[in-house]
């Protein structure tokens, strides 16, 4: 049997995919927005913020100075994560796998995964597994868009001044988030954006509000920030 749809229905149908369609092109505009800024910055803005450019594998001599631990107290950052044996902890961004391999000694039953987009900073994990025998440790190419994790895998997230640099960060933390379990911790360490005598470029840096405000809106929600580190917030974000 032949449907005839009357002038009236059709032009409904039309207003409302026009109407779908604005809204979607709103949301879009919403999400992200390209004009330019810093020249540390890729003209990309999110939330307000522009995106900075990621560091290359070429900042590794910089990622392992031996007064890091004088000017940041990772010593102390690892003590916030209260780390126990057996647990499974994500280092997004991993780099050269400074923080990992601290960890990897105290979640001695458990497992560290390495996460990075850049393979030449996972291969400068993988030199180090070789050469240290070290077991608990996995490497793990990330995209832009993916941690690449399985679902409810980890119980703790370590996010060491990167998140400023994803370009995206939307789909990615939705990633991260899948991988969290319901009881996992999000350990997002970032240098204050409102401390001028941090010796960081400011596109490098982040606010404590500008860093719930984005957490929030990727579904997790600050339980404290540990005001203990030299230069960095130590913000602790659960699932909300």
């Amino acid at each position: 049997m032949k449907r005839f749809f009357s002038l009236p229905i059709i032009l409904c149908i039309l207003f409302i995919s026009n109407q779908c369609e604005g809204q979607n092109q709103t949301r879009e505009k919403e999400t992200y927005t390209y004009k330019t800024g810093d020249p540390n910055g890729i003209g990309k803005w999110y939330m307000g913020r522009e995106i900075a450019h990621v560091m290359g594998f070429q900042g590794i001599r910089w990622l392992e100075r031996p007064e890091r631990e004088k000017e940041e107290n990772t010593s102390t950052l690892l003590k916030n994560m209260n780390i126990q044996p057996e647990d499974t902890i994500a280092d997004i961004g991993a780099g050269s796998g400074y923080h990992v391999f601290k960890m990897s000694n105290k979640a001695t039953e458990g497992k560290i995964y390495a996460v990075d987009i850049q393979d030449e900073m996972l291969d400068a994990i993988r030199k180090k597994i070789k050469a240290t025998g070290i077991q608990n440790i996995s490497t793990v190419k990330g995209s832009e868009k993916s941690v690449n994790l399985s679902e409810n895998s980890v119980d703790k997230v370590l996010m060491v001044d990167v998140y400023h640099e994803f370009n995206f960060p939307i789909e990615l933390m939705a990633s991260v988030k899948k991988a969290m379990r319901s009881d996992a911790k999000l350990y997002l360490i970032e240098y204050r954006g409102e401390d001028g005598d941090v010796p960081i470029k400011e596109i490098h840096k982040m606010t404590e509000k500008q860093s719930i405000k984005e957490m929030e809106a990727a579904g997790f929600k600050l339980e404290e920030n540990i005001d203990n580190l030299p230069w960095q917030h130590c913000m602790v974000f659960v699932k909300s």
